[in-house]
């Protein structure tokens, strides 16, 4: 059994933050997605916009972002966000760095952000995942999750060649 501690997050975690968010995310990022099929976008790659997003998290709710630490090392994360007025508390990210996976670390940082948004006056707590991500939609309702939706998105290119003024006389394109 790995021996591990979820403690807060310190501002000094950022660079392993964003390294576990990196490797986590590979497979199953929507910006991963689109780069697949559309290449980098605004000079940017998606690692760097989704190490930013996670940056933003941790700097905008600090207090509801949790680490998991083994050995002195960070080996994965959580990060959340409340809303007061509709009373659901989101999870958007949770990572495991790859050698760590399988020991509990998610499923102890699940339950550790959970515990904090129900002590913020959450009703709710929403996370959500692709369907590439088998080990999320495994894990989630284990941990009490039930799934109530599932979501679809779609890119269309603005510029350059495929542009929306291409796409609306493709053939079976939708007429107003």
């Amino acid at each position: 059994m790995m021996s591990f501690t979820v403690r807060p997050y310190r501002p000094a975690d950022l660079p392993q933050v964003c390294a576990i968010t990196v490797a986590s995310f590979d497979g199953v990022a929507i910006d991963r997605n689109i780069e697949r099929q559309y290449g980098p976008v605004g000079g940017r790659g998606w690692a760097e916009r989704k190490a930013r997003a996670v940056s933003i998290d941790c700097v905008e709710q600090p207090d509801g972002v949790f680490v998991a630490e083994a050995g002195g090392e960070v080996v994965g994360y959580v990060t959340t966000r409340l809303d007061d007025f509709g009373r659901i508390g989101r999870i958007p990210d949770l990572a495991v760095a790859e050698p760590h996976r399988g020991h509990g670390v998610g499923r102890a940082l699940i339950r550790r952000a959970v515990e904090w948004l129900r002590g913020r006056g959450m009703a709710l707590a929403k996370i959500e995942t692709l369907e590439q991500n088998a080990r999320g939609q495994a894990l989630y309702p284990k941990l009490g999750f039930r799934e109530v939706a599932r979501q679809i998105h779609y890119v269309m290119p603005l510029t350059g060649d495929g542009g929306a003024a291409d796409q609306t006389d493709a053939p079976g394109a939708d007429r107003e």
